[in-house]
């Protein structure tokens, strides 16, 4: 039986405490209400906890649970889950008026009992591919100079240097440590303008990872993903990563490096992250070798996809149209779901969800945390009712579609390596 966290908060100097009466709060998009005991999970190990500057937290207090907001000089606190791991609600506060837009991370409640952190997650995915205990850094060190050594001049490899030693990047990192998925970003330009990107934002919102300046020829992206399937069981390599933009700007670029990865490998898995914004793009991919896509999506409701992706020169039905571009092949396709409790779990949305998942008959969604601030976002998306609840929504499709794979990595698919 789940305990009944306290509070967390912190001070003016930046140090966390529980609170001695009040309970812990969590928004789940709709209401401020007490987790549920199937929610509350111990913190993951490796997830980070971040304080919530310009916002003050929220509990409850007494058996009848009146909401109580805490004053002074504080401030809420959040967590940040390990990869992996979704988030089922968002933290509960005030936001002062004078307050900043928050970075872009995902946003989870945190809560302490029984000496221990508390938060509301589900564990999505059994695989370790990027567990924290799972990556040392003087290893990670020793693979990039290692590969950088073999192929000096390798214009991706000098990317992937920065993503793993910069930017903390465990699939970059996972390259060099010789296991599962190597990233293959290749493109600086996208053809959407997502309030979310991580790489590219208008305005002050500071993101978290530069997008990549110099563009890798098909002679790069040929040395990488070879290098990778060569030594590498069950090996991946996918284009699409966070450090760049929409990989099908570059479809003729890829086409080539596909050609040449096929010429030598027949057994990899190459994948594609896309917004799937080219059907004939697509549909070249294919044919010379592309096995899978995983393709973004933050609503399968046109207005809702619109207002999140805001596309330049496509539309959701393009999007359609390379899935079934995919499909048609014998290819696997992968939703990335980007996951936003009140929106995401909202009853219409799981009804069109799962419409789309039968029509094209989706092989997989990989459930990924939305990173944003909880109400820019609300504010973006326009309000909508109807909350079921992530831990719900999860069950269900479960259960209703039981040919459907979940996760969080892309898998291999087709042959052994």
């Amino acid at each position: 039986m789940s305990p009944v966290p306290y509070m967390v908060y912190a001070d003016e100097s930046g140090e966390v405490f529980d609170h001695p009466r009040l309970r812990m709060a969590v928004y789940d998009g709709q209401q401020v209400r007490e987790p549920t005991p199937d929610e509350l999970v111990p913190l993951p190990p490796g997830s980070d906890i971040f304080l919530l500057p310009g916002r003050l937290p929220l509990g409850f207090s007494g058996k009848r649970g009146q909401l109580t907001e805490l004053e002074g000089e504080i401030t809420a606190v959040s967590a940040f889950l390990a990869p992996a791991w979704l988030r089922l609600t968002h933290p509960a506060y005030r936001t002062l008026p004078d307050a900043q837009t928050l970075p872009l991370f995902a946003y989870a409640p945190v809560g302490w009992a029984n000496g221990t952190f508390w938060t509301t997650g589900l564990r999505i995915d059994p695989e370790r591919r990027q567990d924290p205990p799972l990556f040392d850094m003087a290893q990670i060190s020793r693979g990039v100079q290692r590969d950088l050594k073999q192929f000096p001049k390798n214009r991706m490899l000098q990317q992937l240097r920065r993503c793993a030693l910069e930017y903390g990047c465990r699939a970059a990192q996972n390259l060099f440590l010789k296991r599962w998925e190597a990233p293959l970003p290749t493109s600086k330009v996208c053809n959407s303008r997502c309030i979310g990107c991580i790489s590219e934002q208008e305005g002050d919102i500071p993101v978290t990872q530069e997008r990549l300046t110099t563009l890798p020829g098909d002679r790069d992206i040929f040395e990488v993903a070879t290098l990778h399937f060569g030594r590498v069981k069950h090996a991946i390599a996918s284009f699409g990563q966070g450090c760049e933009g929409e990989p099908l700007s570059r479809a003729k670029t890829l086409v080539d490096a596909v050609k040449k990865i096929r010429e030598v490998d027949s057994n990899g898995t190459i994948n594609l992250n896309t917004n799937a914004s080219l059907p004939e793009a697509v549909a070249e991919l294919m044919e010379v070798g592309l096995d899978s896509i995983r393709v973004s999506l933050a609503s399968p409701t046109e207005s809702l996809y619109d207002a999140y992706h805001r596309p330049q020169g496509y539309k959701l039905a393009d999007v359609h149209q390379s899935i079934r571009e995919v499909k048609q092949r014998q290819g696997f396709v992968s939703l990335n779901l980007l996951v936003f409790p009140g929106l995401t779990d909202r009853e219409d949305q799981m009804v069109e969800l799962e419409q789309l998942i039968r029509e094209h008959d989706i092989d997989m969604i990989q459930w990924r945390n939305m990173n944003i601030d909880p109400e820019y976002y609300l504010d973006s998306m326009g309000p909508g009712e109807g909350v079921v609840g992530l831990y719900q929504m999860v069950a269900r499709f479960r259960e209703r579609l039981p040919n459907l794979r979940h996760g969080y990595f892309n898998p291999h698919v087709g042959g052994e390596t």
